[in-house]
């Protein structure tokens, strides 16, 4: 629940920038908008606030959805290039490698054939 709240807080932070302007395109006497285009404001980010929360969530946390981490410039674990290094975290059907004690990334071309022969396999669905 406090998550909740903080979200929705940090979505009134943007009322800020929102209701000048709904005040520039409902063309309002002042650049800063009115007290209605303030309410008006803070009820459309409380609106989005609440319905964000939940598809934030669903994307961020869902096990449907594939979780890779990336390091800029890292060393691919199978062809030994320096490069942008991805490893898959998570994925449907089960692949979970978010504590693995020894990580391993790989560069886009490894990353590729790895992917390819986990789905070979079956352990991610795609």
């Amino acid at each position: 629940m406090l998550k909740f709240i903080l979200y929705l807080f940090r979505w009134q932070l943007s009322t800020l920038t929102l209701a000048p302007a709904v005040a520039f395109f409902k063309h309002s006497p002042s650049i800063w908008g009115t007290k209605e285009d303030w309410i008006a404001a803070a009820v459309a980010n409380l609106i989005g606030g609440c319905i964000f929360f939940w598809v934030d969530r669903f994307i961020f946390k869902s096990k449907l959805i594939e979780k890779w981490e990336i390091i800029q410039k890292g060393k691919c674990f199978d062809c030994g290039k320096t490069e942008l290094v991805k490893r898959l975290v998570l994925a449907p059907g089960g692949y979970d490698r978010t504590n693995d004690k020894k990580p391993q990334y790989r560069c886009q071309e490894c990353s590729q054939k790895k992917l390819k022969k986990l789905i070979i396999n079956k352990r991610i669905q795609m």
